[in-house]
């Protein structure tokens, strides 16, 4: 979705890009049979014993970080205000959440986002995804936004991002 206006105060257009996800509803699950499979007789002598394998065997590993990168930019900047779009890409994996992490050098604080859940404390933010954006496949990505203010100067931040699979 992309939206241009204007405020009534000022000669200055502002700009709002974002993605949209229109999702569907998944298939329903294949219920099981209403009837069981037909059953051989057994064998008349019993098949040799094997012996136990000698390795056990493999299991699930439990669900552990995976691997996502970010990027933030200002897309918009007035006097004492800015915009900016932040995007998170998984990794060659699928991830099932995302953190994002900064520090503002110059004093600048988040006053709203969308997207995501922001916390901040002092200068250090941390952005964590909503329910519709936090699943990702291999190499796919999302954005999400926030509005800010500064003062003095507004230097972009370095953002890390951790992801869970």
């Amino acid at each position: 979705m992309y939206a241009i206006w204007k405020a009534s105060h000022a000669d200055q257009n502002y700009y709002f890009c974002s993605d949209v996800n229109f999702g569907g509803v998944p298939d329903p699950t294949t219920p099981p049979p209403t009837t069981p499979p037909p059953t051989t007789p057994p064998p008349t002598t019993p098949p040799p014993s094997t012996p136990p394998p000698s390795t056990p065997a493999p299991t699930t590993p439990a669900p552990g970080s995976g691997s996502c990168s970010v990027s933030y930019a200002v897309v918009g900047q007035w006097n004492g205000g800015f915009q900016a779009d932040v995007r998170v890409t998984a990794g060659s994996a699928p991830i099932r959440g995302w953190t994002v992490r900064w520090t503002y050098a110059n004093g600048q604080t988040v006053a709203q986002s969308w997207s995501a859940t922001i916390t901040s404390s002092g200068s250090s933010v941390t952005a964590t995804n909503v329910a519709y954006n936090g699943s990702l496949g291999a190499g796919a990505s999302t954005t999400f936004g926030l509005i800010g203010s500064w003062t003095g100067s507004n230097t972009a931040p370095t953002p890390t991002c951790t992801a869970t699979t």
